[in-house]
């Protein structure tokens, strides 16, 4: 059923031409992971309400869900050296207003226009991703290529490096500092990050370079056709007739601006509700865990969970990169989101310290293997050149989530106590497993043939 193999990263650590841009986007990476809680710090500790820098998170929230893919779109379609600096700027503009308004301790507006204009942030996960398929599946690295399932693992860890130690090193340099250090921090952060990516062009996707092989394979059949015809005839003017126009039908695609794939690609849509699911009960937990913690009149608790659950997430990712499943992937999505559902929803018997550290514990063993397998099938679910906008879509789902379960926290919390937020905690879990297997025809439906070399053409 399964086969282990220990030294599978070894490839994905050699191919020297990754190190600038995965260098580049975990800076960026950074400064995503410590947006919300940096955020709430800086504008909390600077004197100004929590519904304020509540209200602040969540705008920062709405505007990636709604923004956010549509930039990954354009990156898709234009190339991300001809957007992302763009996108990263305005991202920039709108920390910028952010700090100056909380460092002059001006009125509350200023910060909700900061938070909107943040959204704009582009998405390094789905950049690197996206980088790394296209030098796999173009050919560049030959047979040193890394399975994508490996490279998939190997962003879930550095993924999970950045959600464990951007917050706790925003907060420390908020507390040590000043309010907007830790903020300040992660835009010089994002900015330097942005830059290395820029420059590394020579991994960069071509727009539409899936396509544009495609067209060119079909182009080689029409120039068989056209041999086949000259040597055979009448006979063979039909098929050479049906080639050409098969060929010219793929260029003319390659060339349509397409739709957004959350619009026309079922397996997205799934995936986005399994991610909103994620966020909203991952946010849920995280506030209760904080409620937790200051009930027990230990508020350094929370981070203990947080940072403890994180690394194991981030182990658990690791081995399961290691790890060759024969089961197709609808079937891994499946029991990957059945695992996350049932071992968060132990949440309901939370009721003290230990309990929590042991939910916390059991439910990032599971999470990890859950991204893998879900980028795995959006991945097959998409054509290759809009991988970026796909994943985008992934994330902004797991966003629209964390923008929900936190709310509900909050309110069950005052009214009705921690333990009340862990019960429905509970119901929003279950929404994975369900989905998975509900919409199990919809995604296997959905997945594409196994992935053959796309050979790059001059242009």
């Amino acid at each position: 059923m399964a086969k282990v193999s220990p030294g599978v990263y070894k490839k994905v650590l050699r191919v020297r031409e990754a190190y600038p841009f995965d260098i580049a986007c975990l800076l960026m990476r950074f400064f995503g992971s410590m947006l919300n809680i940096g955020v709430v710090t800086m504008i909390t500790l600077s004197g100004y309400s929590f519904l304020t820098a509540g209200l602040s998170s969540s705008l920062i929230a709405l505007s990636i869900f709604v923004v956010t893919p549509r930039v990954s779109k354009r990156i898709d379609e234009r190339g991300q050296s001809a957007v992302v600096p763009k996108a990263a700027a305005v991202s920039l503009l709108g920390l910028a207003v952010l700090i100056a308004n909380v460092a002059l301790h001006g009125p509350v507006w200023p910060l909700f226009l900061g938070a909107l204009l943040v959204g704009f942030f582009p998405s390094p996960q789905a950049m690197a991703r996206a980088r790394w398929t296209y030098l796999i599946r173009s050919g560049r690295l030959g047979e040193a290529a890394p399975d994508l399932r490996t490279m998939f693992s190997y962003e879930s860890v550095l993924d999970d490096m950045a959600f464990i130690f951007s917050p706790s090193i925003s907060i420390a340099l908020a507390a040590a500092i000043a309010p907007v250090a830790g903020m300040v921090c992660g835009g010089v952060a994002f900015a330097v990050g942005v830059v290395l990516l820029c420059t590394a062009k020579s991994t960069e996707p071509h727009p539409g370079w899936s396509q544009a092989g495609a067209a060119g394979n079909d182009a080689d059949i029409v120039d068989v056709a056209d041999a086949v015809a000259d040597v055979a005839g009448d006979g063979a003017a039909a098929s050479k007739g049906a080639l050409a126009e098969g060929a010219a039908a793929v260029a003319s695609a390659a060339s349509v601006p397409s739709k957004s794939l959350l619009a026309t690609s079922a397996a997205v849509r799934v995936l986005f509700v399994i991610y909103a699911f994620a966020g909203s009960f991952l946010g849920l937990f995280d506030t209760a865990t904080v409620s937790l913690s200051e009930d027990l009149n230990s508020p350094d608790f929370a981070g203990a969970v947080l940072m403890a659950s994180g690394a194991v997430s981030m182990t658990a990712g690791f081995l399961f990169g290691m790890v060759r499943l024969r089961a197709p992937l609808p079937k891994q999505l499946v029991v990957a989101a059945c695992a996350v559902g049932l071992s968060f929803g132990t949440m309901f018997l939370i009721d003290s310290a230990p309990t929590l550290m042991a939910v916390a514990l059991l439910g990032a063993c599971t999470y990890a293997p859950l991204l893998i397998v879900a980028n795995g099938v959006c991945e097959r679910a998409v054509p290759d050149a809009r991988l970026t906008e796909a994943i985008t879509w992934l994330n902004a789902g797991y966003t629209c989530g964390a923008a929900f379960g936190p709310t509900v926290a909050g309110a069950l919390i005052d009214t009705f106590g921690t333990m009340a937020s862990f019960k429905v905690g509970t119901l929003l879990c279950l929404g994975m497993p369900l989905t998975a297997i509900l919409c199990y025809r919809v995604v296997k439906a959905s997945i594409l043939p196994a992935y053959t070399v796309v050979e790059e053409r001059e242009m």
